[in-house]
């Protein structure tokens, strides 16, 4: 083989290899943190603790497409947080140390492993028919999410 045509098949190579890196480059990045809610038909009196304010929509449920150990989590409004640079928080809490791995959790709920950012402050209830984002923080992987608080039914 000339070195002309060892050249040629190598550069050849060279260009279908980082084809098929590019192409199937998924295969080599870390998999995000998928997060999607429903709203529960049940009461939301579970989990707050007494004292919690009573809220006019239906509990929101949150889940994510595998487990993960929270290092911190944050709901504002989302016209809150159009407006202003550090938006009021309904709920947020933090993990000081470990919190235990989960695929979801209910708003305003307990979590374990987990305490509120402000010592005994308890989350602030939703509106219904306002839009609120949920931050989330678990490790190195950051996820967000926008979900509408819908009326109690009856």
């Amino acid at each position: 083989m000339t070195r002309r045509k060892l050249i040629g098949t190598s550069l050849l190579l060279l260009t279908l290899l980082g084809l098929c890196i590019y192409v199937n480059r998924d295969w080599f990045a870390s998999e995000g943190i998928q997060i999607y809610h429903r709203n529960s038909p049940r009461s939301n009196s579970s989990g707050r603790g007494r004292g919690a304010a009573v809220s006019k929509a239906s509990p929101v449920i949150f889940g994510f497409n595998r487990s993960f150990r929270l290092n911190s989590l944050k709901v504002v409004a989302v016209a809150d947080l159009a407006t202003n640079k550090y938006p009021h928080a309904l709920w947020e809490m933090v993990s000081s140390s470990n919190s235990v791995p989960l695929r979801g959790f209910e708003y305003g709920g307990y979590i374990r492993g987990m305490h509120p950012k402000v010592p005994n402050a308890r989350p602030e209830p939703l509106q219904p028919g306002e839009t609120y984002r949920l931050l989330i923080q678990a490790g190195s992987l950051k996820g967000e999410h926008d979900f509408e608080a819908t009326p109690k039914t009856p």
